[in-house]
């Protein structure tokens, strides 16, 4: 058997994993999108590791487009195989790819109107993939449920476990029983932290021979819960009471928005909400609040409590869904007061950067950082203390304060991760880590060495494994 990593390896985006039976059989393993702009990874969209012709069967482990972006133009390029997925996953990537279609589409469209402004019509780009191919490949999709084997070949059964990280997410264990072997192989994907509103917390995988394991937050810790909701409320009041500014919360549609918003319901519950407009600014986001009212089963034991004393927790007074994009425009122009959320969470996309372009000269404003950030991106840049942001082609001074909340992070920190393994010590052989900085999979790597774990690999894009 053998392994092949061809994506995610010393970077946190772009999944893809391509796994070879002994009888020849072909599993992906996500098929993500990078998202970035690091001149090494140019186009990295574009090309594969393999011939996605010759892959059997793929298995995705939840929705997020880096995990899942680049399945339109898998299919587009020759993939006939089914796409094993939770069922919510299947209903979230029936929104996500068909967005990411869009963005595909319009961003080939601006391009093309530039290079033909500019007289260079040998230039023009097509679109990575369509709305088409997002429609044909949703066709591929087969959904299944939490704790339950199914086969997808002789020999081989695959489970989904709950992994806490968005709705749906699910942990990947392949039981392999072929030629007279038997082994076990396990795929984390991104794994969620206990103790988060909405779902339930990440169920443990059953102990496996080999594991590939994310390493997103490998060096840190995150800022304890408890002190989550209090520094919030503190962020609102000092800059949309005292200031009279805006709070613009770069987040991702799928996940944190819901997460924050729930936790906005909270607080109006409570009668701790200063009476300002709260606006969701993402279509994808109302689309996919409306998937997770969808899929109760994946609700944790506290939000099915709270539902008996708010039928709705993503909504209340004051809180609105924008569509529209001319709402959209005028909310950049508008000086009253309120909460922005709105995607991407790494302004890199979507109607953030222009929140981002129109607000971030502004010293009443606060940009609230809630989840990881690619160190090329906007987001990214204002963590690391950007003083000037290049956007749209200006450069922007940073007047605007910045506050960065790891404690909502959907990834589990470094000792969160380990615990999550701690079953796996003394049976796994190998752990192979992704979805990770380089520098942030070696600190991981010094962690779980402390927690037992000795034969831990970082590979390189491309690299394969005999297993």
């Amino acid at each position: 058997m053998k392994i092949q990593f061809c994506g995610a390896a010393r970077e946190v985006t772009g999944s893809a994993h391509l796994l070879t039976l002994d009888d020849g059989f072909t599993i992906l393993l996500d098929c993500g999108l990078y998202q970035g702009n690091t001149d090494e990874m140019k186009g990295f969209n574009e090309a594969w590791n393999f011939d996605p012709e010759s892959v059997d069967c793929m298995i995705l482990s939840h929705a997020h487009i880096d995990h899942s972006g680049r399945i339109p133009k898998l299919v587009r390029d020759g993939y006939q195989g089914d796409i094993h997925c939770t069922h919510a996953t299947r209903s979230l990537c029936a929104i996500m790819l068909l967005d990411s279609a869009k963005i595909q589409e319009m961003d080939a469209h601006y391009f093309n109107k530039r290079q033909k402004r500019k007289g260079r019509e040998d230039q023009l780009t097509e679109p990575l993939y369509t709305a088409k191919d997002a429609e044909r490949a949703l066709n591929q999709f087969e959904g299944h449920s939490y704790n339950r084997w199914f086969r997808i070949h002789d020999g081989v059964e695959v489970l989904f476990r709950d992994a806490g990280h968005i709705l749906g997410s699910a942990s990947v264990t392949i039981r392999i029983d072929q030629l007279g072997r038997q082994l076990s192989f396990g795929f984390t994907g991104d794994i969620g932290r206990p103790n988060r509103p909405i779902l339930r917390d990440p169920m443990p995988m059953p102990e496996v021979d080999y594991l590939i394991c994310e390493s997103t937050y490998g060096d840190r810790d995150h800022e304890n819960a408890p002190n989550e909701m209090t520094r919030f409320e503190r962020i609102i009041r000092e800059t949309c009471v005292v200031q009279k500014g805006k709070l613009v919360i770069p987040a991702f549609s799928v996940g944190r928005t819901q997460e924050i918003v729930y936790m906005l319901d909270q607080l109006e519950t409570a009668g701790k909400l200063p009476r300002i407009p709260v606006y969701v600014d993402s279509p994808l986001a109302v689309n996919a609040t409306t998937i997770f009212g969808a899929h109760p089963e994946c609700f944790d034991k506290e939000l099915n409590e709270y539902l008996l004393i708010d039928e709705n927790p993503f909504g209340f007074n004051g809180l609105k869904y924008v569509r529209d994009a001319a709402i959209s425009k005028k909310l950049n122009h508008s000086t009253e007061p309120c909460i922005i959320i709105s995607s991407s969470g790494m302004m890199n996309a979507g109607r953030v950067k222009h929140h981002l372009y129109h607000h971030i000269d502004d010293p009443r404003n606060t940009f609230l950082i809630v989840g990881y950030c690619a160190p090329h991106t906007p987001g990214g840049r204002l963590r690391d203390g950007a003083k000037m942001l290049r956007v749209f082609g200006d450069e922007r001074p940073v007047n605007a304060k910045v506050e960065v909340m790891d404690s909502f992070s959907a990834h589990a920190d470094r000792h969160e991760m380990a615990a999550f393994l701690k079953n796996q010590k003394g049976k796994v052989r190998r752990i192979f880590l992704v979805h990770g900085t380089l520098d942030r999979q070696e600190a991981f790597r010094e962690t779980l060495a402390g927690y037992g774990f000795d034969d831990v690999a970082i590979p390189e894009l491309g690299e394969a494994f005999r297993l």
